[in-house]
C-alpha cells in the first residue's frame, strides 16, 4: 500500500487533516468520479454504471484514557469490465483528524482530507441534488473524511486504509466511543471490529448498548473487546463505554434521553459490582434439588448426578450444602445443610450414586422441603432446582405451587430453576426463579445438563451484595417514589464479584437524579449514594428508550402469561380471557409500545406483514389479542412454551443490547427476523409498498398526511439540518415515501 507519513499536529491529542483533494469552489464532487463510496452505508453509482461493491470493513480501535485512534480497512471489488473512478467518504465524529492513509491501487498516490463543516454540508447537498438518493442523509451534520479520486481496475479488488484520531466524550467515570455506521438493514456488509482499551485507573466495566461483544480482561487496566461473530452484519453505530473503578464504592453512570411528553425522560443506569471488603468473603449455602422421577432414567440422571457433584465440590471449604431428591416422595441427604469437608464429600458422593429414577414428579413438596430448611447464619442461601417434567404428584396446580413459593420462602432463598427437556412448565419455572432473585435455565434435548448447571453456578461466586435495593432520593436524601417509575428490573438481583447491572426506567423532572444502592455483605449492610446530572440528557441516546421499551414489553407479556396459570383443572371452552379489562389494557399497551418503538415479538410480528392494515387500530388489537391468547395464555409447556421463555429473557427482561433486526425464536425455535421494520434514531418505521410509516402515526390511527415535502427542496434540506443536531436526520434517509409525525402533524416526504 501507498502510505502517507508527512503529518502535522493540530493539538496534542490529534493529527491535522492532510492536503485538500478538492477545495471549495472547485467542480462538484460527482463530476470527478462515477462512484461515491460510503463504507458505513453503500456505493452511490451514477446511471448506467455497475456499483463498486464493499466486500468487508475491518476496524481496529486503540483507546488510551480519553483518546481513540481508529483504523478502517475497506475492501472493494469492481465487477465491471472498465476501470472505475471513485471517491470515498468516511463520516467521522466532530474534531476528528486524519493521521494515516494507504491505498493498494495502481494509480497516482491519493490523499485524504477532513472536510470542514461547511464543505461537508456542501458535499451532502451535492449528492442529494445529483443522485437523489436519501441514504447519505443519515450522516448529515457529521464531519467527513474524503479521499481523492483513484482508479479501481476492471474486475479488480482494492483496499483502502484510513486512520483518524479524536478525543472521546467523558461523563464522570464513564468514557464513550462511537464508530459511525448506518442503520440500514439492507446493506449486510460484514464488519470486524476490535478494540484495545487501556486506562490508568482500573477498569470496572465495559459495555456496548449497540452490539454484542466479547471482552477479554488482560489486567485491571487493559481490556480487549471484539465484535461478536453473530453481530458482524448487525447495522447501526458501534458504541462502547467503559467505567473507571472508584475506591471503596461501585462505579456508576447514567445515560439519559429527554422526552417532555412523559414529564422527564428515560434513563439507563450502569452499575459495576462494588469492590469486595477486606474481611472474609460471604459464604454460600447451596441446596441441589434433583428430579429422580422415572422420566430421568438414563443419560439425564447421570448428568444430573455429575452436575450435583461438580457444584458441591466447587464450594469453598467452610461453605455449606445439601441434596434433596424427589419423585413421588421427597428425600434428603441431611436434615439441614452441612459444612463442606472431606467426610461430608465422601458421604454425599455415595448418596448421589445410590439414587435411582422411579415414580412421579412431586414439584410442590420438593420446593417446600428446600425452602423450609433451617438456614446457615451469615450465608447466602442458594437452591439449584432441577426438573424434567410437569407436576404429577401431590399439589399439581401451577397457581398453588407459585403461591407457595411466594409465601413459604421466609429465608429468602434464591431458587435457580433448570428445566430439562420440553415437558416442563416454563411460566412456572420462570416465575419461581424471578420471584426469588434468581434465573431460569432450560436444557434442550441433546444438550448437557451438567454443562448448563455448571455455567450458572460458576457465576455465583464471591457474593459482594445480597438482597440489594435501589431507590430514588429527594433533595433531602429521603426515599421518594416520585422521581423514578417503570424501572426494570424491578427487583435487583444479587451482585457477585465481577458483576455489572444495567437498569432502565423513566425519570420525572430535570433536577439531578439521586439514587442509593444498599445490600447485605454478610452480617453487615452497605449503602452507596449516587447523583446524576440530567442536564446531559440528549436525543442522541436513542438506544435508551428502545432498550427500556423492550424490557417493558417483555414484562407486560409475562403478566399475560402468568395470568394464564392453571389451577390443575381443564380450562372451560369458549371463555374469552380478554373480557377482563386488565388484560385488555395489557394488550393495548403491548401493541402501542411495539408500534412506537418498532419492537416486534411473536405476538406483534403481524405489524410487519404487508397485508396488515396499519390504519385499523381495532383490527390490530384483535390480532395482538389472538397471538397473546394462543401463545402466552395457553402455551404452558412444550417447545411452544420454551421459545417464549427464551424470547422474554434474551430479547426482553435481560436485554442490554439493541436488536435492530427484531430477531426472535418462533414456536419451532427457528430464528426469525425482518427488514420491513426500521428502527432509525428514536423512531420506528413500517414498510407498506413504497411507503415507510412512522409508528407514532400508527398509534394515532391517522395515516393521512396534511402536507407534502419534496425531496431536495429547500424545505427538505432545511428539515434535514434542523434534525441533524438532534441526531434525527437519519429518519429522512429511508428510500421511498416517508409518512411521519412532525411537530404534531402528519407529513409525507416524497423521495
Amino acid at each position: 500500500m501507498h502510505a502517507i507519513t508527512n503529518l502535522s499536529r493540530s493539538r496534542p491529542w490529534a493529527i491535522a487533516a492532510l492536503a485538500a483533494a478538492t477545495a471549495p469552489g472547485q467542480q462538484p464532487i460527482l463530476e470527478h468520479a462515477h462512484h461515491v463510496i460510503v463504507p458505513q452505508y453503500r456505493c452511490f453509482a451514477t446511471p448506467l454504471r455497475l456499483p463498486v461493491r464493499i466486500e468487508k470493513v475491518t476496524a481496529r480501535v486503540q483507546i488510551l484514557e480519553q483518546t481513540a485512534r481508529t483504523t478502517l480497512l475497506v475492501e472493494l471489488h469492481n465487477p465491471s469490465a472498465t476501470q472505475e473512478e471513485s471517491i470515498l467518504l468516511f463520516p467521522v465524529p466532530a474534531e476528528s483528524a486524519v493521521s494515516g492513509f494507504a491505498f493498494d491501487g495502481p494509480g497516482k498516490e491519493p490523499t485524504a482530507r477532513l472536510l470542514p463543516a461547511d464543505e461537508a454540508r456542501h458535499t451532502y447537498d451535492d449528492i442529494v441534488r445529483k443522485l437523489r438518493d436519501p441514504g447519505l442523509l443519515e450522516f448529515a451534520g457529521a464531519r467527513l473524511i474524503r479521499t481523492s479520486v483513484f482508479p479501481i481496475a476492471a474486475h479488480g479488488r482494492s483496499k483502502v486504509q484510513i486512520t483518524y484520531e479524536h478525543l472521546l466524550e467523558a461523563d464522570g467515570d464513564r468514557v464513550d466511543y462511537v464508530l459511525m455506521r448506518s442503520d440500514a438493514l439492507d446493506q449486510p456488509v460484514p464488519w470486524e471490529i476490535e478494540v484495545d482499551l487501556r486506562a490508568k485507573a482500573p477498569i470496572s466495566m465495559v459495555y456496548s448498548p449497540s452490539h454484542a461483544t466479547a471482552s477479554q480482561k488482560v489486567d485491571a487496566h487493559h481490556f480487549n473487546v471484539r465484535l461478536a461473530a453473530s453481530h458482524k452484519t448487525t447495522p447501526g453505530a458501534f458504541r462502547l463505554s467503559y467505567l473507571a473503578e472508584r475506591a471503596g464504592k461501585p462505579a456508576a453512570s447514567l445515560f439519559a434521553y429527554p422526552d417532555p411528553k412523559i414529564g422527564g425522560g428515560y434513563f439507563l443506569l450502569l452499575l459495576a459490582a462494588p469492590p469486595a471488603t477486606a474481611r472474609t468473603p460471604q459464604r454460600r449455602e447451596v441446596t441441589v434439588v434433583l428430579d429422580r422421577s422415572g422420566s430421568m432414567a438414563g443419560e439425564k440422571m447421570e448428568q444430573a448426578r455429575a452436575a450435583a457433584r461438580q457444584v458441591i465440590e466447587a464450594l469453598d471449604d467452610g461453605e455449606f450444602f445439601n441434596v434433596i431428591d424427589y419423585a413421588t416422595t421427597v428425600e434428603r441427604f441431611a436434615p439441614q445443610p452441612v459444612e463442606k469437608n472431606q467426610d461430608n464429600l465422601l458421604k454425599v458422593r455415595s448418596y448421589l450414586a445410590s439414587l435411582r429414577p422411579l415414580g412421579g414428579t412431586n414439584i410442590h413438596d420438593a420446593l417446600l422441603e428446600a425452602l423450609r430448611q433451617p438456614t446457615t447464619p451469615s450465608a447466602l442461601p442458594l437452591v439449584l432446582f432441577l426438573t424434567d417434567g410437569l407436576p404429577t404428584v401431590s399439589q399439581t396446580s401451577e397457581r398453588a405451587i407459585r403461591d407457595m413459593v411466594a409465601a413459604g420462602n421466609k429465608s429468602e432463598r434464591r431458587v435457580f430453576t433448570f428445566g430439562v427437556g420440553e415437558d416442563v412448565n416454563v411460566p412456572l419455572l420462570d416465575r419461581v426463579a424471578e420471584s426469588t432473585r434468581a434465573v431460569s435455565t432450560y436444557v434442550l434435548p441433546k444438550e448437557d445438563v451438567e454443562v448448563k448447571v455448571a455455567r450458572v453456578f460458576k457465576k455465583l461466586s464471591g457474593p459482594v451484595l445480597s438482597s440489594p435495593e435501589l431507590i430514588a432520593l429527594d433533595d433531602q436524601d429521603v426515599e421518594t417514589t416520585r422521581r423514578v417509575r417503570e424501572r426494570y428490573p424491578q427487583t435487583v438481583p444479587d451482585v457477585f464479584d465481577g458483576d455489572s447491572l444495567v437498569v432502565l426506567g423513566q425519570y420525572r423532572d430535570e433536577e439531578p437524579l439521586r439514587m442509593a444502592l444498599s445490600g447485605k455483605d454478610g452480617p453487615d449492610t452497605r449503602r452507596f449514594r449516587f447523583e446524576f446530572d440530567l442536564a446531559k440528557a440528549t436525543t442522541q441516546n436513542a438506544f435508551v428508550p428502545r432498550l427500556w421499551a423492550s424490557r417493558r414489553v417483555a414484562d407486560l407479556i409475562d403478566q399475560v402469561r402468568q395470568a394464564g396459570a392453571t389451577d390443575g383443572r381443564l380450562r372451560p371452552a369458549g371463555v374469552d380471557p380478554f373480557a377482563d379489562p386488565k388484560l385488555r389494557e395489557l394488550r393495548d399497551e403491548i401493541l402501542r409500545l411495539s408500534a412506537e418503538f418498532g419492537i416486534l415479538t411473536e405476538y406483534t410480528s403481524f405489524l410487519a406483514t404487508e397485508g396488515t392494515q396499519l390504519a385499523d387500530l381495532e383490527a390490530l388489537k384483535l390480532s395482538c389479542q389472538g397471538f397473546l391468547e394462543s401463545r402466552a395464555w395457553n402455551a404452558r409447556s412444550g417447545i411452544e412454551a420454551l421459545n417464549q421463555g427464551f424470547n422474554l429473557k434474551e430479547f426482553g427482561k435481560e436485554q442490554i443490547v439493541l436488536n435492530p433486526n427484531n430477531y426472535f425464536l418462533d414456536s419451532k425455535l427457528a430464528r426469525v427476523e425482518t427488514t420491513l421494520v426500521r428502527q432509525v434514531c428514536d423512531r420506528a418505521f413500517f414498510k407498506r409498498g413504497n411507503q415507510w410509516i412512522d409508528g407514532r402515526v400508527v398509534n394515532a390511527g391517522n395515516l393521512q398526511p396534511s402536507r407534502t415535502i419534496l425531496f431536495g427542496s429547500p424545505e427538505h434540506l432545511a428539515l434535514v439540518y434542523r434534525l441533524a443536531p438532534q441526531g434525527r436526520a437519519g429518519t429522512l434517509s429511508l428510500t421511498g415515501e416517508i409518512v411521519m409525525q412532525l411537530d404534531g402533524e402528519v407529513v409525507v416526504i416524497k423521495n
